[in-house]
């Protein structure tokens, strides 16, 4: 069976949570792996997602490690919505709070 894989970052402007793991994880940047099979009888070249990971780096006793998360394409483009939602949200909230210009 011939197997590829593809890596690929994925930035993070808030802290955010990823289903099936507790708790938050940082803002930043994040490695994501993707493995593929290459599908086998057709008269063209294709491949099958097989599993998509994320790297998410050690914190506190755990800090300097780096475990590959188990996740979905789906579970990361969720989190990245919400991490744009939170963004614009917490842009709209600054403007609304912002000193108005002295006007002359």
């Amino acid at each position: 069976m011939n197997m590829r894989s593809t890596r690929s970052m994925v930035t993070f402007s808030n802290p955010f949570t990823l289903q099936g793991y507790p708790g938050d994880l940082p803002a930043g940047d994040y490695e994501v792996l993707v493995e593929e099979e290459l599908l086998q009888g057709l008269s063209f070249e294709a491949y099958r997602r097989t599993a998509t990971y994320m790297t998410v780096r050690g914190k506190g006793a755990h800090a300097g490690r780096s475990e590959l998360r188990l996740t979905t394409e789906s579970d990361i483009k969720e989190a990245l919505r919400r991490d744009a939602d939170t963004s614009e949200t917490n842009n709209h909230s600054e403007t609304a709070l912002s000193p108005q210009e002295d006007r002359k």
